[in-house]
């Protein structure tokens, strides 16, 4: 007699996913928070906009971690890469003046591996704790024969709100204006299709990468994940008149700051003005490359960055200095003329 053929003997594993939903439905509870009114295990999942907004407006986010998760695959390191996934979105909402609300997650994977994707969604749960967001639904795919074995992808999407009139558009900032810089905790999420060339180029030729960087061992550091800046930046702008916020992420300072800036204005940077790292050191010196080439491509130590005019800039720099963030005066805004947007000095 021949054997039935079943869902699971074409490589999906039912049982192996529901087992999940009960392991991961613990840390999404602790990510609960007022609006939530139906979360993990429902079709859909539904918030609440909260009171008190005249004219509420919701603004999303989706982003994934790139090629950082290969280094998390190959090093079986997966326990931060879902804060990353987090940060990604979460910060990118925020330079918009927005509160995140909630947040939905998608992994994808060829063969469930119920102790790896456990780790990475308890991960994204604390991401969605440290920013105040609730973790309220998400998708968990088996795809056999899209994904080699142990290999899996993930992508998040956010959803904050802002009161319309305070979102933040930049056309208030003016030439003068200083831009703050907020420090990051490493390379975050992008360039690493370079990282990881450049590590193996260093294995290569040197037969060894260094033992640590910046007092962390060598794998920890690269592994460190996105930091998150929404709850200090919520603060600081509720006491202070912040113009414009801009996450540096793929493009460095050089392609990220211009998004936020009117056509006519630019910005000066100052590249001795905040500390060049070990891990970023080793990254440029490895790389052979120049500090625009540096801060086109890597947050070069920079994770957030905030224009400010001049009468304020010490008193936000204070705030968020009390609020545990790293912060330099990086720079000031000035007139735009042809060539390059952000100048580098």
């Amino acid at each position: 007699m021949t054997s039935p053929i079943t869902y699971k003997s074409a490589g999906v594993d039912i049982e192996a996913g529901d087992a999940l939903v009960e392991r991961i439905k613990p840390f999404a509870k602790r990510t609960m928070r007022p609006g939530v009114l139906a979360g993990i295990g429902g079709f859909g999942a539904m918030f609440e906009i909260p009171s008190g907004y005249k004219q509420p407006v919701l603004v999303s986010g989706t982003d994934g971690v790139g090629t950082k998760l290969r280094l998390a695959i190959e090093w079986n390191m997966h326990d931060t890469v879902g804060i990353d996934l987090v940060a990604m979105s979460v910060n990118d909402v925020l330079v918009q003046g927005a509160e995140p609300l909630y947040f939905l997650d998608y992994f994808a994977c060829g063969h469930l591996d119920v102790d790896t994707a456990a780790t990475v969604i308890q991960g994204i749960a604390k991401g969605c704790e440290l920013s105040g967001c609730a973790l309220i639904g998400g998708e968990t795919a088996e795809m056999p024969d899209m994904y080699p074995k142990g290999d899996y992808d993930l992508a998040g999407f956010a959803v904050g709100v802002v009161e319309k009139s305070k979102i933040l558009h930049g056309q208030n900032i003016q030439s003068g204006d200083v831009v703050l810089g907020l420090a990051s905790s490493g390379v975050h999420s992008n360039g690493y299709s370079l990282v990881r060339k450049l590590i193996k180029h260093s294995l290569e030729s040197q037969g060894a990468c260094p033992m640590t960087l910046d007092g962390k061992p060598f794998k920890e550091a690269f592994m460190e994940p996105t930091r998150l800046y929404v709850k200090a930046i919520l603060q600081a702008l509720d006491l202070h008149p912040i113009k414009a916020l801009a996450h540096i992420t793929g493009g460095g300072l050089i392609e990220n700051l211009p998004r936020v800036l009117p056509d006519h204005l630019g910005a000066q940077l100052h590249r001795k003005h905040w500390p060049r790292t070990e891990l970023f050191t080793w990254l440029q010196s490895t790389a052979g490359i120049d500090d625009v080439e540096m801060n086109r491509t890597f947050n070069d130590g920079i994770g957030m960055a905030l224009v400010i005019d001049e009468q304020n800039a010490s008193s936000v720099q204070k705030t968020l200095e009390t609020l545990g963030e790293e912060v330099f005066r990086i720079g000031h805004i000035l007139p735009h003329q042809d060539g390059d947007r952000v100048v580098l000095i």
